[in-house]
């Protein structure tokens, strides 16, 4: 992809031998970087990504264990509740 966006060849220059399909899927790729170039975004790393999917997994994780402590204060609240009705009766 750099050399397509480097030399300002288009993709299928640099595809003498390969199937139609990937030229295709290069163009997409080049196209795909020069629209967030343009847009002010840039391409993540390998490293950034890696570390992206391990943070969304990270907040998943997260929100799964903050629904869990409601619901468990929830229940605790009610069970606190009942004992307190039981004792004044």
């Amino acid at each position: 992809m750099k050399l397509v966006i480097n030399t300002g060849r288009p993709a299928g220059r640099h595809r003498r031998s390969r199937a139609r399909s990937k030229e295709q899927t290069l163009g997409r790729w080049v196209k795909n970087y020069k629209d967030r170039q343009a847009g002010g975004e840039r391409a993540l790393t390998e490293t950034e990504f890696a570390e992206l999917l391990r943070l969304r997994k990270d907040n998943a994780d997260l929100r799964l264990d903050r629904t869990f402590l409601k619901e468990a204060s929830v229940f605790f609240a009610q069970e606190a509740s009942d004992t307190n009705t039981k004792r004044s009766n």
